[in-house]
């Protein structure tokens, strides 16, 4: 049986995997934290986003379809994060004394 199909990518992802290379020409030495920043910057400049849009829709519909034929041929979400995840525990309160209780004088 084949692996569940991975998510699409939004329209900005599309975008920005499209154009990472033209911003890290136009920036040299910059790292990739700061090329996702200006990816940002540029991406929320735009005017016109509907090609993007229309790209990550089409992506998203082919998801759906892969999607319906991994279950349609046994495939099942049982493998998925999400299910059989413990809830977490509450954190442990700390053990250290108040510090207004301790016999430490502090005044020097």
């Amino acid at each position: 049986m084949s692996e569940k199909p991975k998510r699409p990518l939004s329209a900005y992802m599309l975008w920005l995997s499209e154009n990472r290379e033209k911003i890290k020409k136009e920036n040299p030495g910059i790292k990739v934290t700061e090329i996702a920043k200006k990816g940002g910057e540029l991406w929320r400049g735009m005017k016109d986003k509907s090609e993007w849009e229309a790209k990550a829709a089409k992506v998203k519909d082919e998801y759906a379809k892969a999607v319906k034929e991994y279950e349609a041929n046994g495939g099942t979400d049982s493998g998925s994060k999400k299910r059989g995840k413990t809830p977490k525990k509450p954190a442990k309160k700390s053990k250290r004394k108040d510090e207004s209780d301790g016999d430490e004088d502090e005044s020097d």
